[in-house]
């Protein structure tokens, strides 16, 4: 995106040798060395509104939702009120809490740029939408204004999101349905091969691989919060990272580069992990450990909430031998129709048809079968609904699994300051509800297939 006038050929290699430098010291765990770089970076921007707008999307990229907050007011300020950077405003105020001043600027873009699709789901998911307080005329009329067919898939998000708020149940189902087929229309994936590589991590990292794999990095500050995408992860993150001894350092592909730091140079996805599963433990972890103190968060325990570290927890186990692992899951049918019903900026192609959830869903409980096998004692398991339903109990579990004493402030994560700018970012500054436990239940008609498809591999519901 260039929010300024065509700059120099010079500028724009500056710009790009800046994106390249950041992404290198990303990749190599520098994290320290990045954040360095990133602010002083920014404060010899000026006015120069493309490298203000490298900064926030860096800043994001590093969790620094705060900087990223006042980075996007100065881009919008230098742009004399660009819409693309009041947009970008809006998300970092999500990140910070800010959720009437997301609501605002979205307000602002929705009204003075037509067909700005992306910002109408984005507004819709900043509260709940009432009878007298929504935005489903405006949506619809825009769905059957709207001359880009991108444009579709988040009007029909954004108007699922808010029948369903309004409990009109089949209308919503039906937009849900328009979005998730039209995006996936677009998508050249088959889930075949995620079902493959989950079980090809299975056979490399097995019960011999356990068993003889070096030892690890010996560590104790690691927190690894996981699950599949709208389980609950982040709202087990506030809560544990509202104890005064934790931090969190949000969802970020540390550990990912870690292993690549550690397996390349490999040709395929499969040589990197039989490289890495004969490599050294320690050095493994000990390079992820470096990584996480980059960011100079208060400590001792740093939280880790990344969806897809599933793939990864055979290693975490190893080579970080005393991390904390937390596994979040819900009702299988529930868990599946979340994802299904969000539409998500990047990754999860499976989230958009019910029999791709259903292969992915099945592969995933697989994964955790095995893991469970090598290092069960390891893993605490919450309930997302046990956790709505008796939230003191399934806490104090939490933070005793950690190895931390108990804190009230815990059972008060909402009033948690720091930002987080996951899915659910605004979602966990309320308290708990339960009014999402079973919502798939008015959907059962629409679930009918993914429910058999489900029953018929032996899922009990």
């Amino acid at each position: 995106m260039t929010l300024s006038p065509a700059g120099t050929r010079a500028g724009l290699a500056n710009h790009e040798a800046f994106q390249q430098r950041l992404e290198r010291l990303v990749i190599d765990g520098a994290i320290a060395e990045a954040i360095e770089a990133l602010v002083a970076t920014e404060a010899s921007a000026g006015h120069d509104a493309d490298t203000l707008h490298q900064c926030l999307h860096f800043y994001t990229q590093l969790g620094r939702h705060q900087r990223a907050f006042e980075c996007a007011k100065r881009l919008v300020e230098v742009t004399s009120g660009n819409l693309d950077a009041r947009f970008a405003l809006a998300n970092a105020a999500v990140a910070t809490g800010d959720l009437a001043l997301a609501e605002a600027e979205l307000d602002a873009v929705i009204e003075n740029r037509s067909g700005q699709a992306e910002a109408y789901y984005a507004r819709s998911t900043l509260r709940g939408q009432t009878i007298n307080r929504n935005h489903i005329d405006a949506i619809n009329a825009a769905l059957v204004a709207g001359s880009d067919p991108e444009s579709e898939i988040p009007l029909a998000y954004a108007l699922g999101k808010e029948y369903e708020d309004l409990g009109r149940w089949r209308e919503a189902f039906a937009a849900f349905a328009r979005g998730a087929a039209a995006r996936r229309s677009r998508l050249s994936y088959d889930v075949s091969v995620d079902v493959d590589v989950m079980r090809q991590i299975a056979r490399t990292f097995n019960d011999a691989w356990w068993s003889e794999a070096s030892s690890g990095y010996d560590e104790d500050g690691s927190v690894f919060i996981f699950g599949l995408p709208r389980s609950g992860t982040t709202l087990v993150d506030r809560i544990m990272s509202s104890h005064p001894a934790a931090s969190s350092l949000g969802e970020n592909n540390d550990f990912t580069y870690a292993v690549m730091r550690q397996g390349s140079p490999a040709a395929s996805r499969d040589e990197l992990m039989s490289k890495v599963a004969r490599s050294d433990m320690a050095s493994l972890g000990e390079g992820y450990w470096r990584a996480c103190l980059g960011y100079s968060e208060a400590g001792p325990k740093l939280v880790n909430n990344t969806p897809g570290n599933h793939l990864y927890l055979g290693l975490i186990a190893k080579s970080l031998p005393n991390a904390k692992i937390v596994h979040v899951y819900r009702h299988p049918v529930a868990s599946c129709y979340a994802m299904f019903k969000s539409l998500f900026r990047m990754g999860y192609p499976f989230s958009y048809a019910l029999d791709d959830l259903a292969a992915y869903w099945l592969a995933y409980r697989e994964l955790m079968d095995h893991w469970r096998s090598l290092f069960g004692d390891r893993i605490l398991d919450v309930s997302y609904e046990e956790l709505v339903d008796d939230q003191e109990t399934i806490s104090r579990e939490l933070i005793t699994h950690c190895g931390l004493g108990w804190d009230d402030a815990c059972l008060h994560f909402h009033e948690n300051a720091a930002p987080t700018a996951t899915a659910s970012a605004a979602q966990v500054r309320s308290p708990i509800y339960t009014s999402a436990r079973d919502l798939w239940r008015n959907h059962e008609s629409g679930l009918e297939s993914l429910v058999s498809l489900l029953r018929n591999a032996g899922v009990e519901m």
